[in-house]
């Protein structure tokens, strides 16, 4: 872990309150901890938006009676190449599967490929997630 350095926020009372119902909610075990993760987010976000290298999950649900729809899918994945590191695929029910793919590229790629997979009639929900490797904001705080 780097060298620690403190620095003071002012916050208003009410503001301060939500934020420590907030992070007593989520199980910090203190302040620090909680702004930490909160500018480490806000720094994912930059490097997301500049289209940096970043890894991600992409969780869809769909209905595979669709017909070919498992296959547009396989389609856009192989399509995507050396993006799509690894996929797992669950069977939930009668109807539905849940298939997890990992991505890693810029987030503007990943995106596009996770929007192509989105759209496909049949996929009932999605969401893709991305971040970093961890090495561009280890150089700034420690990761979790």
């Amino acid at each position: 872990m780097s060298q620690l350095s403190r620095t003071g926020v002012s916050l208003e009372d009410d503001l301060l309150k939500e934020f420590d119902r907030l992070i007593a909610k989520r199980g910090y075990a203190n302040r620090s901890e909680a702004f930490r993760d909160l500018i480490r987010e806000a720094l994912l976000s930059e490097i997301v938006e500049s289209n940096k290298p970043v890894v991600g999950t992409l969780t869809l649900v769909y209905d595979h009676h669709v017909p070919n729809l498992a296959q547009k899918l396989t389609e856009v994945q192989h399509h995507a190449g050396a993006m799509v590191l690894a996929a797992t695929h669950v069977h939930l029910d009668r109807h539905y599967c849940l298939e997890v793919i990992i991505m890693k590229g810029r987030g503007k790629d990943l995106q596009a490929v996770a929007d192509g997979m989105l759209a496909l009639r049949g996929v009932e929900l999605g969401k893709l997630v991305l971040t970093n490797s961890g090495a561009s904001l280890k150089r700034a705080t420690h990761s979790h």
